[in-house]
């Protein structure tokens, strides 16, 4: 069985790369690119102190997207810190919200708490939340990684992020790659599995050892947070109901989803209202949802609903930080008190959170086979509009990610090779045992 399942895996992951080498040449033949030159800065550590980057000057749309040789290597500056070099990133929606200025007053006001008593800027800012590369630099105090280890990391929404050659980040927030994924593939995971671990865990109140038999939906299944959170939840032995259009039900099939419903058939929520009822919601999408969504909770058993959709950063952007925070925690605060009088179900929103360590045990469940990356297009570093393009269509199949090292594509193919390889070495093994017994 365990052949089988990992030549199921092994299935699915080409025809993830496939229809992202045709969405790369389809989306290449616009008029974006440009041609890239090392521009290569002396230093006295040995380091570079300029480096190629694609950064943002304001606000709007993929037009201030504008490529850079001239921005500053990020140094250890603290003792907790580590210096990574980026062989790949992945954008998230988050990503094409914040080009458009979106958590802008919040986001400012985290990076530098004096923001709010001087009219100091933000600009140049690079975008990108996933990275995975290798340590080049670290403080002194940090123990868990060294120069030369391959990691991959989450990257703040409040730090420099990804679309560069360099970033830094703490200790906390860095963990080790997973052993047998290539760069590219493990860009696509970090910023999702933070973000479902903060939202399933911190407040849906799931884990490894609770979530067994624990009935969850998830709606919005198909992107980066709904296709990992299936895998995540199977592993942990959860039943897992999801929403996605008809054309992305063999993808969340495939990554283990029990039950699936189209949302755009006319009887979606007739179908769902059929269910056993659920324990825990996780609601990707927003809008509406938990208008009709709340009923399918089990009452007054701790059920709750999840949304990582909340309205605090565009609260803050139109409203200003005092008037916006007050407003948005008034509106949790109503909701919150609504649901656990009438059903006793908690309605909660879930964050991003930062967790290194969480990362860890994500890179086991990876190399066990667990959970599987799921990339739907591959961009160079000479694309980076491109990819934002492609991820602001939506009706994303999983994740966009960017080779910003220009050696990670041999890489990658030498990986594929080398599992499709051991694959066919454990088909053969088995039908050998077969044919003894």
């Amino acid at each position: 069985m365990g052949s089988v399942s990992a030549m199921a895996s092994t299935r699915l992951l080409c025809s993830l790369n496939a229809k992202a080498a045709h969405s790369t040449k389809t989306l290449a033949r616009s008029c974006w690119s440009v041609s890239l030159r090392r521009h290569v800065c002396s230093s006295p550590s040995g380091l570079r102190s300029c480096m190629s980057a694609w950064v943002i000057d304001q606000y709007g749309t993929n037009g201030v997207l504008r490529y850079t040789e001239e921005m500053p290597v990020p140094t250890v500056s603290s003792a907790s810190e580590v210096m990574i070099k980026v062989h790949a990133a992945s954008l998230n929606p988050l990503d094409i919200s914040m080009k458009g200025g979106y958590g802008a007053q919040l986001l400012k006001l985290r990076r530098d708490p004096m923001s709010v008593m001087a009219d100091a800027s933000e600009f140049p800012l690079i975008l990108g939340r996933d990275v995975s590369g290798e340590v080049v630099d670290c403080g002194s105090d940090v123990t868990h990684v060294v120069p030369g280890d391959e990691v991959w990391a989450a990257v703040p929404p409040w730090k420099q992020g990804s679309l560069a050659e360099f970033v830094t980040l703490t200790e906390y927030e860095v963990s080790h790659k997973p052993k047998f994924l290539s760069h590219t593939e493990a860009a696509s995971i970090p910023y999702v599995a933070n973000t479902a671990l903060s939202a399933l865990v911190n407040a849906g109140g799931l884990c490894r050892d609770s979530a067994s038999n624990k009935r969850v939906l998830i709606t919005g299944a198909s992107g980066g947070v709904g296709t990992f959170s299936i895998q995540l939840l199977k592993a942990w032995g959860a039943h897992v109901t999801v929403t996605c259009s008809q054309n992305a039900e063999g993808l969340v099939r495939g990554l283990g989803a029990d039950e699936v419903v189209d949302y755009t058939a006319g009887d979606s929520l007739e179908l769902l209202q059929t269910m056993e009822k659920f324990d825990v919601i996780l609601d990707n999408v927003g809008g509406g949802t938990e208008e009709w969504a709340m009923g399918l909770l089990k009452p007054w058993s701790g059920a709750k609903y999840v949304t990582l959709v909340s309205p605090l950063l565009l609260h803050t952007d139109s409203m200003g930080l005092l008037d916006g925070m007050f407003q948005a925690g008034l509106s949790l605060h109503n909701k919150a008190i609504q649901n656990i009088l009438s059903s006793g179900v908690f309605y909660r929103w879930g964050f991003y959170a930062p967790d290194g360590p969480a990362l860890d045990e994500v890179s086991n469940l990876v190399d066990a086979g667990k959970i599987l990356p799921v990339v739907e297009a591959q961009f160079p570093f000479t694309q980076v509009p491109q990819a934002f393009q492609k991820v602001e269509n939506g009706h994303a199949r999983g994740k966009t990610v960017v080779r910003v090292a220009e050696d990670d594509d041999k890489r990658a193919q030498g990986l594929m090779q080398s599992r499709r390889s051991g694959a066919a070495y454990s088909e053969q093994e088995e039908q050998e045992s077969a044919t003894q017994n």
